[in-house]
């Protein structure tokens, strides 16, 4: 440390205070142990204070030991009679397990036997050692046992895996509609690769099944796959069995033919170890020691149920043999649990896409049905315009009917309908005198005709009446103005008496003065008959 470094120019003690360092200790300092505290620390204490007095066991197995004695809490002396009678309703497998695991080695255990006069004052782990050092070839026996005990487990976990491989083989190979789809893939593939090296193939890898999910169509709706199950579903119906008949398909999907192989070496492993101990094991005095007995019939039994095993695999070989081979599968490169598992996942995907054809097809067909009922609603709400429109111009002519109606009938009371409405246009002041009385009074008659004419061709029941009383004052001014006159201011003044009048003092003039009694009678029926209609 260099004298210009900072530990050496420090100087702590200047911030030394007593209420300082009193509130450090109360806010830092240990506290007592409680009572029940201490008393725990003692026990440990003493445990270890015996294993360190162990005499023969290593302190680590002996701690071991101990716990596994103190979980099951049977005495020594039961366990042992437990093992020499092999009682299988007391003796469990995870107590076998851990008694072969946390056991002392042989040689450990001979040696606890020159301690069997000290038996009280041993730890417990050496006492039970001492117990069960009496048990001849105790490992070897604990083994022999704890297969016994699990034997028939390995069997029940073996032979369904076997029988369930091969019967997907067979289901696999023997489907009729299986090889239907198979087919019908063939056929759109090598229809969708023409003018491709692969076109005109003879046949695919199964595995390529699982693929079909990937192509999809031009408007990216759905897949080969759905394709595939909607032409299945419309025209070939029987290729869709083909997933009721896969029934172990996804079973054996789950087996691991390696798995299936090292459980069957491991159980002939062990049934020769207990065909070889029960050869070799020596003669016993104790009656309580029914190994020999029970093992040798139990390994009987074992031998014939392993045979058995190695049989059902042995057909399982040639059954997935048989499947590689019908359907040029490379062995090699594809083993049965990858098989299993592309058919099983190409069984699941086949029925999601049947499903999803489902909803699909559902979805369009509501989709139509809202497209008509639109439509519908439409044409509908079309129709009630139109009809709409229909009333309001059959409501506005029948308006214009009463109207035209009630005009006519106040003309008619009026006699309006019988005037001439048309305006006459003003003569020239010298017209009057460029005519003589014989070309006056072919025009007038003509005009009153023409004027007059009109009005009567509206109604049969005008054709009656009499114009005489009409005509007459027209005829009697019209012989008034063509009588002759000599004098130059006569003319004149007539003239100017024309110009004074104008156009409405001749149209007033034109006019009716008035309908006879006959008119009135002709203009009540008209009225009649008109509201009759």
């Amino acid at each position: 440390m260099s004298e210009t470094c900072f530990w050496i120019m420090a100087n702590e003690d200047r911030y030394e205070n007593p209420d300082l360092l009193a509130k450090l200790a109360l806010t830092f300092g240990s506290k007592k142990l409680a009572k029940k505290e201490e008393e725990e620390l003692e026990e440990k204490k003493s445990i270890k204070k015996r294993i360190k007095e162990l005499k023969v066991l290593d302190p680590k197995i002996a701690q071991n030991l101990s716990i596994f004695l103190g979980s099951f809490r049977i005495p020594y002396q039961e366990i042992k009679r437990m093992v020499l009678e092999v009682d299988e309703e007391k003796l469990t497998e995870p107590m076998i397990q851990n008694l072969v695991k946390h056991l002392p080695e042989q040689e450990q255990l001979n040696a606890l036997v020159r301690f069997k006069n000290e038996y009280p004052s041993l730890s417990e782990p050496e006492q039970f050692g001492v117990v069960m050092s009496g048990v001849k070839r105790l490992r070897p026996r604990l083994n022999a046992i704890l297969f016994k005990l699990q034997f028939e487990e390995q069997v029940n976990n073996i032979r369904p895996d076997i029988m369930a491989v091969n019967a997907a083989c067979e289901e696999i190979r023997k489907s009729k509609s299986f090889s239907k789809l198979l087919e019908l893939v063939l056929l759109m593939g090598n229809y969708m690769n023409s003018g491709s090296r692969n076109a005109q193939s003879y046949g695919f890898d199964l595995s390529s099944l699982c693929k079909l999910k990937d192509t999809k169509s031009s408007d990216q709706k759905k897949t080969l796959l759905h394709f595939l199950a909607e032409v299945s579903e419309e025209r070939f119906p029987d290729v869709l069995k083909f997933v009721d008949d896969w029934q172990h398909v996804d079973k054996a999907s789950r087996v691991s033919a390696e798995n299936l192989e090292k459980n069957l070496k491991q159980m002939e492993r062990q049934l020769l170890q207990l065909e070889k101990d029960l050869e070799t094991f020596p003669p016993t005095e104790d009656m309580h020691d029914k190994f020999v007995t029970k093992l040798s019939s139990f390994s009987k039994q074992a031998r014939e149920q392993y045979q058995k095993l190695v049989i059902m695999h042995n057909n399982m070989s040639t059954f997935y043999q048989n499947l590689v081979e019908f359907y040029v599968i490379d062995s090699k490169k594809t083993s049965a649990e990858e098989l299993f598992t592309d058919m099983s996942n190409f069984r699941s995907m086949f029925m999601q896409a049947v499903k999803e054809n489902v909803k699909r097809r559902e979805a369009e067909e509501k989709q139509r049905r809202v497209k008509i009922a639109k439509e519908k609603a439409e044409r509908e709400k079309l129709e009630r315009q139109q009809k709409k429109k229909q009333r309001l111009l059959e409501m506005n002519t029948e308006s214009d009917e009463t109207g035209v109606m009630d005009s006519l009938l106040e003309a008619l009371q009026s006699g309006a309908a019988f005037r001439d409405r048309r305006k006459r246009a003003p003569r020239p002041k010298d017209a009057r005198h460029s005519l003589s009385p014989v070309s006056q009074r072919p025009v007038l008659k003509s005009c009153n005709h023409e004027n007059l004419k009109a009005p009567l061709e509206r109604s049969r029941s005008r054709q009656n009446i009499n114009f005489s009383s009409t005509r007459a004052p027209v005829a009697k001014e019209l012989n008034y103005e063509s009588e002759p006159h000599s004098s130059t201011a006569r003319s004149r003044a007539a003239g100017k008496r024309e110009a004074h009048i104008g156009p409405s003092t001749r149209e007033k003039e034109t006019e009716p003065s008035g309908c006879t009694p006959k008119e009135d009678n002709d203009v009540e029926a008209l009225l009649a008959r008109l509201r009759a209609l």
